[in-house]
């Protein structure tokens, strides 16, 4: 922080400003002021501070919402401002707003003055066509807010219920009169006004006046209006929206009925009114806006093959040049007093002047610290050697043997004591690994170093003293083992340490050979280290080209600012010195912290003649030079920019000469060069006297670049590249440019490449890795001819770049940084610039940016991930944000695909404080990068999708049966036993009505119990025999009769918790001749979103009167209640606590089968409320077809784990037992909440063969017992006699739980085959229900692609192939049951192993659907549906399921083949998206894998947009980590584009009592602003 307040003070006067580029900064400022016009008259997203922080006072003031600031709508309304305090903030009119930013805080090393204003002009372009992005939504206790005055309230959309009602405001809040009369002056006001958007301004209003929260919408609707393509969302004009958003009376928010059906109407298409409505408006209507045309790259579906057709661009460059000649460097000059080795030149001047001073060392104050002579750096160095030889180990087993690898710890401040080190070991002719000193157990890319180490069979690390000191320790005192380090022994080289060297011992010092003298590490693009090998040879070699390229002389005086352990640093500071006999001043890296102008003043004093430093020293030397008048430098000859080759390094060579020529800084001593692990230094700029011959320069258009082709531009263009030359290639190497990928072909003139070297100065080999080494060190460039240039192999260098005129290299790029998006290569430095080329740049901190590519399908997509400031708003940087994404579409023609900004410092380290690439995509891939922001862009990105499905004409239903007949093909049709045909003693089937068979059961087993109920504890609550329930019926229909006044056939509705009592009410009803309908009762926790379903239900059956317990009672006449629902339209409520005592007169028959027993009411997935009619005759079909497949019979015990109100769970709960006489186990579901193990004990104990349970109950013993298996079976739980464990469900099988659960308690006896499913409708209740052991086959699994799904086609494939989805038999088709699979659309039959609609026709079907709204089509054509052709005149119900059925080779106990049924999901559900149908469940499951914290998730659709919601189990601080990581795999396993993602907490997903997800009522609830999210990103 110190350095960045002293670089912002000083750096006021010290703005680059050659005389050339006046007429530059002339245009930039009149860029700026034709912005700020352009922006005055298209004001959306791009709002000046000024805007935002004047309305932010002023509505500090006027909050209502307990201290939220409601301003999110000011901002094109503010007419009052004065015109020219509006212009935006450019860099001009910035700094007002912020003092300390002044131009120069720009990170030089990125910064060219042309690449800022080609970058301003672009945005200055894109100001016409300004996107509207929405900005995303955060939850208040995500936004880390420092400072009070740069506060702008964060987007939170929180809308938990006592926030956001009004009377939890402790302020006083305005009365509706004057929240509505507001509303319209700013109505008339944006209307007048401009239109406007609510874009970069998101609220913070949570539901309270409801105006204001009305009028976010107004405006979102009111902006769209000036755009070309109308959206598809109904738009409304302002006025009309206007009369629909008003507030209706009262200004107290209603509380959210969670997704009634008849609250929201979220049709498809009519706006909801509330913010995110109208940001995914916003965000509709961007993705219309017309881009530049798309490539035509769909890779063509077909189910073989993903193939991707690439088209590439007619118009593209393409080289023209003729092919490249290799370039010779001058012959390396034979000195007759070159030392014939290194180890010959340190003895020599060790020897002869052992007081030339060799090396000087700074302390943190700038003074010299020590200076070693080559006198000691002789002695020490042999001390070194004798004491790695003669003291490890013992003296028959030495630790280390010449030839051997050891490695050096040593820090960034002491290069006297790593020289030492490093020529003891060239002199014992051991093999030192140079390496960084690990400062945690767990640092960044510490792993990679130690398999390095351990790949070289490094056992011994030397070290300093005050290193080993400050290694970290465990308690004992050990140096612990770092993560993936081989074990090492630390061995101190301080002279105190080590014994003196017998007088006859001497070091062998021979002639440079070939023998491996040290190995510099490098790190890859993926993290992973490898040791490059330098043979002794090779390092006298470069010694020697560097000293005839640098003309180097004896003492010569030179300063280093680089890392001395590896490349540059080394190679000058450490050993071409030496062979030179020059004095190296050493500045460590921590005093270039504290004074980063301590390089220039050492220049200075030591009147130095050479300078070894990078881009970022020359500006922070500029950012903190003031005018210093000492400062001369014009002994420097020569000044080596170590990153010369960065192309963005230019700027700072500029700007440095530009400050320093009147210091005596001559141009021509600025010497960039380009250098590389593996081929050391590949090319240096000479130092020449004359400086009339300016340095070589290339302006390249950037768009040719991407094709790998060069074109000079003129500096007009916008997106431009200016390189500087390196100089000439190396004394006695050769070079050439070849193809990036491929075989290694010489590119053509004009065509970039990546460089090649053949010289003896250069590494030879990865040690270890031959493989990688031939692919490296063994090159062979080829002509166009197809022969080799030279016998002699050549290197990859790894740069980019070509040889321009005059043999001058140029560089453009690494490999490492290369990016290849869609064809075309973008270089990760050239991202840097533009992004940081974007003004104003207070948000994030320079130089702290990390760009890199990852592959979503099939393509590489740019991420940039930056560190925020922590002083910058939301709002400022999310508009931050989204102009580096239209400067680099701009300026490099390529969509970002995500751009996440991390808190300030928490971006993985280098050791030398860069960024760590491949660590900072590793977090970023797996989920742990945490960001405070994120903008997704994939819309813009993605260009690469399938080509949306066409939909054929269909075929007509004759031609497929034909078409089915001649294949061979039979038509799926299936069908349970015949109920006629089966012989069996039931006696219950002598009476037409269940009321008889209670009556019977009544008089012949009066004591015989049907049902018990059992408590929390597992223990009997509750129990009923047949005489108890019969007396209990009888007193219940009294009641009825005569406190209730009903007739036969009125509706009763009977809210009762799962117990007995429901039991009785239902005959009770039937006993009096009314109609029972199952509601479940309100929850008392949950009062205002729970009982308006129960009001609808009694509503919408028409209930006469409402029977129920006492206790629920209470619950309905409570406060909360009338809150809740209008209570005084509740009809009559009786109260069955208290009995009458006395019996019917008689009790009711009915006259008919077919009248109405009950009605089911169910909430279905979709959020559709539907009632279905059930006649006597259905029930007790119903009834004997379970009793049969089930095998039922009165001494027989089911336990039964499920929901008593509707489908299935109903049926068993209240109907079975009394039908055929078996006693039911009844277990609530809830109590499993609190015993979790309850269900299960209570199979074991009763030792039940049969049971049922729900999805949701095997979940919850999944997940509560998962750990608890192993105390559960010494409590004597045992499942051994469990035959079968059906779930009850509306659903395709969940296999993947059904699974778990079977794993889980196999131990515990269960047997694998026990778990099956079942299959319920609202047309018919049960359809399949399997049962083991009973006649029939056990249920089968079959794997199909995923992908024929999507176009309703069916394809089997193996299992484990890629896009295959396990679907599970749905259970066993029930006796009396018939099912044909039909053409949904033509209800044509379809074929074997065909999707369609599974229709069924069977005695139990329900008879209609029971509606107050007459709807009679809809019913007529679910219940009585014909086939189009074939059998036209069965009458069929529609299940609304996609399915199909499959012959298999299995038999029935029939001795017919089985038909399979399998279930694939709900035509309601199923989304339609670009025109393949999508079930939800498949992208569920794919997002629930992408991370660890992701519980549950649920998608729908709105406006076309695909929305996911996921709940986090984890901090809040990972929630952004989601969204990259949920687009990417829906990306690549389903081909969809994520609209918004949001992030909740753990159970807002609501879910049903099967365990459905209830995604429409999310959906109502997310429009309506009730979820309170984490995060909403809206990805663009």
């Amino acid at each position: 922080k110190g350095y960045e307040k002293k670089r912002s003070k000083l750096i006021g006067a010290y703005l680059p400003q050659p005389p050339a580029a006046n007429g530059a900064a002339a245009v930039r400022c009149r860029l700026q002021h034709s912005e700020g016009a352009a922006r005055r008259m298209l004001r959306t997203a791009n709002i000046g501070v000024c805007d935002i922080r004047e309305a932010a006072a002023r509505e500090r003031a006027a909050s209502t919402a307990g201290n939220r600031p409601l301003f999110y709508f000011r901002f094109g309304v503010d007419q009052a401002l004065p015109q020219e305090r509006r212009t935006p903030v450019t860099p001009s009119s910035s700094s007002r707003y912020h003092r300390r930013r002044s131009s120069g805080s720009r990170d030089e090393r990125y910064r060219s003055d042309v690449h800022t204003e080609a970058v301003q002009a672009a945005l200055a372009k894109h100001k016409e066509r300004k996107m509207a992005v929405p900005m995303p939504s955060k939850r208040r206790s995500l936004v880390v807010q420092t400072s009070m005055d740069a506060y702008t309230p964060p987007d939170t959309s929180s809308g938990s219920e006592d926030e956001g009602s009004v009377q939890g405001d402790s302020q006083g809040t305005p009365t509706s009169s004057q929240g509505s009369i507001n509303m319209e002056h700013w109505i008339s006001q944006a209307i007048h006004g401009s239109t406007t958007s609510t874009t970069s301004s998101s609220s913070t209003q949570s539901g309270g006046s409801g105006a204001a929260h009305r009028l976010a919408d107004v405006m979102a609707q009111t902006h769209i209006e000036n755009h070309s393509a109308p959206p598809d969302v109904t738009t409304y004009t302002s006025e009309h929206s206007i009369q629909v958003e008003r507030p209706q009376g009262s200004t107290a928010r209603v509380a959210p009925k969670y997704g009634n059906a008849e609250l929201m109407e979220t049709g498809d298409g009519v706006p909801v009114s509330s913010r995110v409505s109208a940001k995914i408006q916003q965000l509709v209507n961007t993705l219309k806006r017309p881009k530049r045309p798309p490539l035509r790259e769909f890779f063509v579906d077909d189910f073989e093959e993903l193939l991707e057709v690439q088209q590439p661009d007619p118009n593209q460059p393409k080289p023209e040049g003729a092919q490249m000649l290799a370039m010779r460097g001058e012959q390396l000059g034979v000195v007759t007093n070159w030392p014939p080795s290194l180890e010959a030149a340190l003895q020599r001047w060790g020897t002869i002047s052992p007081k030339a001073p060799c090396l000087t060392t700074m302390d943190t104050n700038g003074k010299p610290l020590y200076i070693l002579t080559y006198g000691k750096l002789w002695t020490r160095s042999m001390k070194v050697a004798y004491n790695i030889l003669h003291k490890l180990g013992t003296k028959q087993e030495p630790m280390v043997r010449p030839g051997d690898r050891v490695t050096l710890v040593f820090p960034n401040n002491d290069p006297a004591a790593f020289m030492v080190a490093f020529y003891g070991c060239l002199l014992a002719e051991v093999v030192p690994v140079p390496i960084e000193v690990p400062l945690t157990r767990k640092d960044a890319g510490s792993q990679q170093i130690g398999f390095l180490l351990g790949s070289c069979g490094v056992t011994v690390a030397l070290t300093s003293d005050a290193c080993h000191k400050g290694l970290p320790k465990s308690p004992t005192g050990e140096i612990p083992q770092f993560k993936g380090w081989p074990k090492l022994l630390w061995f101190v080289t301080e002279s105190k340490h080590l014994s003196k060297p017998p007088r006859d011992w001497f070091p062998h010092i021979k002639d440079a050979n070939n023998d491996t003298a040290y190995i510099e590490y490098k790190t890859c693009k993926d993290g992973s280290v490898l040791g490059v090998t330098v043979t002794r040879i090779a390092l006298l070699t470069h010694c020697q080209a560097l000293t005839q390229a640098c003309g180097y002389t004896e003492a010569e005086t030179i300063v280093n600012v680089l890392d001395f352990k590896k490349d540059v640093g080394l190679w000058h500071g450490i050993l071409t010195s030496v062979m030179n006999m020059m004095h190296v001043i050493s500045i460590p890296y921590s005093l270039m912290k504290v004074n980063p102008l301590s390089w220039i003043q050492k220049v200075c004093q030591y009147k130095a003649k050479v300078a070894c430093v990078k881009s970022r020293d020359m500006h922070w030397a500029l950012v903190a030079h003031r005018d210093q008048r000492d400062i001369n430098l014009s002994s420097l000859r020569m000044l080596i920019v170590a990153d010369g080759a960065n192309p963005w390094s230019i700027s700072s060579c500029d700007a440095f000469l530009n400050v320093f020529q009147s210091k005596g800084l001559r141009q021509e001593v600025i010497c960039p060069c380009a250098s590389s692990p593996e081929a050391l230094t590949v090319a240096i700029r000479r130092p020449t006297d004359d400086s009339n011959q300016p340095p070589g320069r290339g302006v390249l258009s950037m768009h040719g670049l991407t094709y790998g082709v060069i074109r000079v531009d003129s500096e007009e263009k916008l997106s431009v590249l200016t390189v500087q030359d390196v100089g000439l290639v190396m004394p006695g190497a050769i070079m050439c440019s070849v193809k990036p990928d491929g075989i290694p072909q010489l590119c053509k003139t004009d065509e970039i490449g990546e460089l090649c070297v053949c010289a003896i100065a250069t590494g030879t080999s990865y040690y270890g890795l031959s493989g990688m080494t031939k692919n490296t060190f063994e090159v062979f460039p080829m002509t166009s001819s197809g022969g080799p240039i030279t016998e002699y192999p050549f290197i990859r260098t790894g740069l980019l770049g070509f040889i321009g005129p005059g043999g001058l290299v140029f560089v453009i790029g690494k490999m490492d940084g290369l990016m290849v998006v869609s064809g075309r290569r973008h270089n990760a430095d050239d991202i840097v610039a533009t992004a940081l080329a974007v003004e104003p740049m207070k948000f994030v901190y320079r130089g702290r940016i990390a760009v890199f590519s990852v592959s979503v399908l099939h393509d590489e997509r740019i991420v940039i991930v930056a560190e925020q400031r922590p002083d910058s708003t939301e709002e400022d940087s999310f508009q931050w944000m989204s102009r580096v994404l239209q400067a680099i579409d701009s300026i490099h023609q390529v969509g970002v695909y995500c751009l996440a900004l991390v808190p300030a410092n928490t971006l993985p380290k280098t050791p030398l404080g860069g960024i760590h690439l491949s660590e900072t995509k590793q977090l970023f891939l797996e989920g742990s990068l945490h960001p405070c922001n994120v903008l997704m862009c994939p819309h813009t990105c993605v260009t690469n999708l399938p080509k949306p499905r066409q939909k054929q004409p269909e075929i007509g239903p004759a031609s497929v049966m034909v078409g089915n007949l001649v294949s061979g093909k039979r038509i799926a049709q299936a069908s349970g036993r015949d109920l006629g045909q089966i012989e069996d003693n039931d006696q219950a089937r002598k009476f037409l009505f269940l009321s008889e068979v209670l009556q019977w059961r009544a008089q012949t087993t009066p004591d015989h119990v049907l049902y018990t109920l059992l408590n929390c504890r597992g223990t009997i609550a509750n129990s009923l025999t047949c005489v108890q329930l019969h007396k209990r019926a009888e007193k219940i229909a009294v009641m009825l009769m005569e406190r209730g006044h009903l007739q036969d056939g009125d509706h009763v509705a009977l809210v009762y918790p799962p117990g007995i009592d429901l039991i009785a009410a239902f005959y009770g009803c039937l006993y009096a001749g009314c109609v029972p309908i199952t509601v479940r009762p309100p929850h008392p926790q949950n009062i205002a979103t729970t009982l308006p379903t129960v009001k609808m239900i009694v509503e919408v059956s028409r209930s006469a009167c409402l029977m129920t317990t006492q206790l629920i009672c209470k619950l309905l006449r409570s406060r909360e209640a009338a809150a809740a629902v209008d209570v005084r339209t509740w009809p009559p409520v009786l109260d069955t606590d208290d009995l009458p005592k006395k019996r019917p007169a008689q009790i009711y028959k009915p006259s008919n089968p077919e009248t109405l027993a009950y009605l089911d009411f169910s909430v279905s997935t979709t959020g559709m409320l539907a009632g279905v009619k059930m006649s006597h005759a259905a029930t007790s079909a119903f009834c004997r077809s379970i009793k049969l497949q089930c095998e039922l019979y009165p001494s027989r015990e089911v336990a039964i784990c499920l929901d008593p109100y509707c489908g299935l769970g109903f049926v068993l709960w209240c109907l079975c037992s009394v039908y055929s006489g078996h006693q039911s186990i009844l277990i609530p579901p809830s109590e499993l909440e609190t015993n979790p193990a309850l269900w299960l004990l209570a199979v074991s104990q009763y030792k039940v063969r049969d049971t049922f349970c729900s999805y949701s109950v095997m979940e919850l013993c999944t997940k509560g017992l998962g750990s608890q298996t192993e105390s559960l079976k010494a409590r004597g739980l045992d499942l051994s006699r469990v035959r079968t464990c059906v779930v009850v469900a509306e659903e395709r099988p969940r296999i993947a739980l059904t699974q778990s659960f079977s794993k889980l308690f196999k131990d515990l006896g269960l047997h694998p085959r026990a778990v099956s499913t079942s299959l319920g409708c609202r047309v018919n209740l049960a359809i399949c229900l399997q049962v083991r052991g009973t006649s029939g086959p056990d249920p089968t699994t079959v794997y199909v692609d995923m992908r024929a799904l999507r176009h309703d086609r069916v394809r089997l494939v193996e299992r484990g192939s890629p896009h295959s989805l396990p679907l599970m038999e749905s259970g066993k088709i029930l006796p009396g049951v018939r099912i044909i699979i039909a053409n949904p659309e033509t209800k044509g039959p379809l074929g074997d192993s065909h999707l369609g609609e599974i229709w069924v026709h069977s005695t139990h079907n329900a008879s209609g659907y029971f509606t107050i709204y007459g709807d009679e089509s809809l019913q007529s054509d679910h219940f009585n549906s014909r086939l189009s052709f074939g059998d036209t005149q069965t009458i069929w119900a529609r299940t609304g399921y996609l399915g199909f059925l499959r012959r298999t080779e299995l038999t029935d106990a029939n001795g017919e083949r089985h038909d399979a049924l399998y279930v694939v999901g709900a035509l309601d559900e199923a989304m339609e998206l670009r025109g393949m149908r999508y079930h939800p469940i498949d992208i569920e499951t794919s997002v629930i894998r992408a991370h660890k914290s992701i519980t549950e998730c649920a998608v729908f659709t709105w406006t076309n947009l695909l929305v996911v919601v996921v709940e986090l189990d984890g901090s809040e601080q990972e929630a952004l980590d989601l969204v990259p990581l949920v687009t990417n795999v829906v990306l690549e396993e389903h081909y969809l584009i994520v609209g918004v993602v949001v992030v909740v907490d753990i159970g807002v997903i609501p879910i049903n009592s099967r365990g459905e997800k209830q995604r429409m009522h999310l959906r109502d609830g997310f429009l309506a602003d009730q979820l309170d999210p984490i995060y909403v990103a809206y990805n663009m």
